[in-house]
């Protein structure tokens, strides 16, 4: 891992550095957000009656990649389940640990939450991070169907 990482909560006032990382993210996985949405999901993560959360991964300080996170109930579960929504570092400090890093805080933040399990999605094809999340995790083979409302 690079020297001087850190995860912790993305401050309110990081709007600025977070920004080009979601864009970064979306252009990634070929989708576009109106400003209006982007807007919404950033005034979640520090509204404290929302359950969504933003955790960054700073290296030498700058703001390098995030991970999103929320927990919900389960029809199968006493607890809640922590859903990790996204989770992006920038191509210039891949294979560094910082991903691992991320997802290790988001499993510190279920467990101390009470979450029964982390989970997530990534696309078939994202061999990169399928080979960390092969190390990280159990790969159940599900498939999700979508329907746009």
């Amino acid at each position: 891992m690079a020297a001087n990482v850190l995860v912790c909560a993305i401050g309110e006032d990081e709007r600025d550095a977070w920004n080009p990382l979601w864009a970064e993210y979306l252009t990634f996985y070929k989708s576009t957000l109106t400003q209006e949405i982007s807007d919404t999901t950033w005034a979640r993560f520090h509204d404290p009656g929302e359950p969504l959360f933003a955790l960054g991964g700073y290296v030498d300080g700058r703001l390098m990649g995030f991970a999103h996170y929320l927990f919900h109930r389960s029809t199968w579960a006493r607890n809640r389940y922590c859903y990790l929504e996204d989770l992006y570092v920038s191509e210039q400090t891949r294979n560094r640990g910082l991903a691992r890093a991320l997802i290790e805080e988001v499993y510190r933040k279920a467990e101390s939450a009470g979450a029964s399990r982390v989970y997530w999605l990534t696309q078939s094809n994202n061999a990169q991070a399928r080979a960390l999340y092969d190390k990280v995790a159990d790969n159940l083979g599900f498939i999700q169907y979508r329907k746009v409302l």
